[in-house]
């Protein structure tokens, strides 16, 4: 009979012990899942924490830019067309008054009619600034070639292109967004590049815009530069964020710059 207990205690102390295991096991998985669970989670909210700084920076970016548009305008405005328009303002008033010889006469005329030509070249340039009209009238090949030509021209860099655009791929502001880009990066090149070529080359295939640009200003170390993006390379990063695109950049000390934009 003791015998008999002592095997029913056994008995009741493995399976005690297989009870007590398995909760242990269960509370083992349960803790594992639960920390597992808060990593993906914080994790989650890493990754969309980055998204909205990101996305701050963006929106920041287009905001200092269009400040910073606000103000060139503001500069041309004042410094070549409130000038002129005080130029002619005076030269009116003298001719109103009176009591000029001929010669005082004509060269007052002159003088109106040189500062209302410069005046209207001064408002064509701010316009095409804003909006350049070929970009609206023919799109946004016709653009870019007229944009490098006008740098082939002035020689301050040359620029060799290959475009390959459909027609109308891109809505208006899309393509503008595109035009500013090329815009910037030509500007890049020849103020803090000192590059003296560069080239462009736009394709479309499988579905995709494809935009190259390249180089062969100074460069700069791409490793040490990530953190310390420039308001133009900031600009430009808004704009590829805007037309829902990728972008990666290419450069090395002496070595030029390479941008490639994906749309």
């Amino acid at each position: 009979m003791h015998k008999l207990f002592t095997k029913e205690n056994q008995i009741i102390i493995i399976v005690l012990i297989g009870v007590l295991l398995l909760l242990l096991m269960g509370i083992a998985f349960l803790l594992f899942f639960f920390f597992s669970r808060k990593k993906l989670v914080e994790k989650e909210l890493e990754k969309n924490s980055l998204e909205i700084n990101h996305q701050k920076e963006i929106i920041q970016s287009i905001i200092l830019t269009q400040e910073k548009e606000r103000e060139r305008i503001a500069k041309d405005l004042h410094d070549d067309i409130s000038s002129k328009l005080n130029i002619i303002n005076l030269n009116t008033n003298l001719l109103k008054d009176g009591g000029l010889t001929l010669e005082e006469s004509i060269n007052i005329h002159n003088d109106i009619l040189e500062a209302t030509g410069k005046t209207l070249e001064s408002a064509r340039k701010i316009a095409y600034n804003l909006l350049p009209p070929i970009l609206v009238e023919f799109g946004l090949k016709d653009a870019i070639e007229e944009l490098a030509d006008s740098f082939n021209n002035s020689r301050k860099i040359n620029i060799e292109y290959s475009i390959n655009y459909p027609n109308k791929l891109l809505i208006p502001q899309n393509e503008l967004h595109l035009f500013r880009i090329t815009q910037e990066l030509i500007n890049n090149s020849v103020r803090h590049g000192k590059a003296n070529n560069s080239t462009i080359t736009i394709s479309y295939k499988n579905n995709q815009l494809i935009f190259n640009y390249t180089d062969n200003g100074v460069g700069f170390n791409s490793e040490s530069i990530k953190s310390k993006k420039g308001l133009g390379m900031k600009n430009i990063e808004s704009r590829v964020s805007l037309l829902n695109g990728t972008y990666s950049t290419e450069s090395k000390t002496g070595k030029g710059f390479k941008i490639v934009v994906i749309i």
